[in-house]
């Protein structure tokens, strides 16, 4: 078994009183509120984050964290401005004060029904609960804020999947023996769900005695089933299903949107052609 992709849970507060002016809201139809910073803003949050305690790990845990949910603290040691590109990234969010795109931006999103609980997007973080209130305090229109719920970061157990697992999702050791899910290595609700539908269609195919079949590689569950049974187990780490995992097209497209175009229409043809000739097989059984 493999151990890591410590995967932080946001931290959330509810709002004490009205926001502060800083905490600006797009035209009242939007889904976030928007917390600006000026450049010296950003440059003491910065400095406030960088010198935070953060919360020790196990010895027994290593600190292998998913890439895409990385602490905040983890980004911001890679770089002053790595924030700044990621989840604090201003473009095309003008505080309306100004009609300028802010130095760096905290969104919040609403948690509940009754608007008063809010969380940060994109602020998983290891620092002790002491320095989260201290530094995320440090974010305008934030400086009232009460929080309910502080980040605290969490084990993913997953097996090492291009040694255990096929492309079925079949253990390479028993035909009846299935991994789906987190545990087999993947990230994502979408790709846990949709691994567990192609492991539970194979159990059923054992079970009428035919053969266990992946989706085309072309697709988008079938390029995740082999990037979990074919990558490197040295380096393994879970994957969301990306457009990278899947093999390019014959023919050369220009632009990335029409090549993602030709790619996903690819991969829905060959989907329905795979589904086609695995149904005509189970039909034919219980028929």
């Amino acid at each position: 078994m493999a151990s890591g992709a410590l995967d932080p849970v946001a931290s959330a507060f509810r709002r004490k009183e009205t926001p502060a002016p800083a905490c600006g809201v797009d035209d009242g139809e939007g889904d976030y509120l928007n917390c600006p910073f000026t450049r010296d803003e950003y440059q003491r949050f910065y400095d406030a984050l960088m010198a935070a305690e953060k919360a020790p790990l196990h010895e027994f845990d290593k600190a292998t964290f998913f890439e895409g949910c990385l602490p905040i603290e983890v980004m911001a040691s890679r770089g002053v401005d790595t924030l700044r590109f990621g989840p604090m990234k201003p473009v095309g969010l003008p505080d309306p004060r100004t009609g300028r795109d802010a130095y760096a931006i905290v969104q919040l999103r609403q948690d509940n029904i009754a608007g008063d609980h809010f969380s940060l997007v994109g602020f998983q973080t290891q620092m002790k609960w002491g320095d989260q209130a201290r530094v995320l305090k440090m974010i305008p229109g934030l400086e009232n804020a009460e929080f309910v719920r502080f980040g605290m970061i969490h084990r993913n157990t997953y097996v090492n999947s291009p040694t255990v697992l096929r492309e079925t999702w079949q253990t390479r050791m028993r035909d009846d023996l299935f991994f789906a899910g987190q545990m087999s290595g993947v990230e994502g609700y979408v790709e846990s769900a949709a691994s567990g539908l192609i492991a539970g269609r194979n159990a059923a195919a054992l079970v009428l005695g035919e053969t266990p079949s992946a989706p085309p590689r072309t697709t988008a569950i079938g390029a995740l089933a082999y990037y979990a049974s074919h990558a490197d187990p040295k380096h393994y780490v879970p994957s969301n299903i990306a457009f990278g995992l899947i093999p390019p097209l014959e023919q050369r497209v220009k632009g990335k949107k029409d090549r993602n175009t030709a790619i996903s229409e690819r991969a829905l043809k060959d989907l329905d052609d795979w589904l086609e000739s695995t149904s005509r097989r189970f039909s034919n059984i219980s028929g």
